[in-house]
């Protein structure tokens, strides 16, 4: 089994490159996704959140409401420090559980994930991908994706590390400026190069 970590800043379009991966066969484990999952009701990961962020966090349902959450993590450091904490270790752990689940069964799987961290990523990735954008274009698709104003956006930018950071880490950069149908090329290409490696 090989590995390809995805990753990229908001808006670079690094899920739809895992979606084409996903199309091309390969096994896609969506570290968002596994966020959505382990923080609903019920999980030790929810109890967490509400102890350390408080009621206002909650939806009427009493559920996270995600939005409500990210406002106050993307506006302060050591906000967002304390639900980074809090969410990625189990997030890492639900990525190694699937990674050795897959072990036998895939022969490529894709660990899609816009924090690349070092373990459950890094650590795990035999070639990591990273997906770049301009920024004015990411704004775009975040805010018509999301419903976010463009200063809330920005707010997320700055939260992430920077290009120089995620081009260091890269062993293929994909830029994604174009049209779907270049991107699709693109990330065919270093697919079948993979492949062959």
């Amino acid at each position: 089994m090989k590995t390809i970590g995805v990753t990229g800043k908001i808006g670079s379009g690094k899920s739809t490159v895992s979606k084409i991966l996903a199309d091309m066969g390969a096994a896609v484990i969506d570290a968002d996704a596994i966020y959505r999952s382990i923080t609903k009701k019920g999980h030790e990961v929810y109890d967490e959140l509400v102890d350390s962020f408080g009621d206002e966090i909650l939806d009427d349902n009493g559920e996270i409401d995600r939005k409500k959450l990210a406002a106050i993590a993307f506006q302060d450091e050591e906000e967002l420090k304390k639900l980074n904490d809090i969410t990625h270790k189990h997030i890492v752990r639900v990525i190694i559980d699937k990674l050795n689940e897959y072990k036998n069964k895939e022969k490529v799987v894709v660990i899609d994930a816009a924090i690349p961290v070092e373990h459950g990523f890094l650590d795990v990735a035999d070639q990591v991908w990273v997906v770049l954008a301009d920024k004015e274009t990411r704004i775009n698709r975040v805010m018509k994706r999301s419903g976010l104003t463009y200063e809330q956006v920005l707010e997320r930018m700055n939260s992430q590390p920077g290009d120089d950071y995620y081009c260091g880490i890269a062993d293929v950069i994909i830029q994604n400026d174009g049209s779907f149908e270049d991107l699709k090329a693109e990330v065919e290409e270093n697919f079948r190069r993979f492949e062959l490696e």
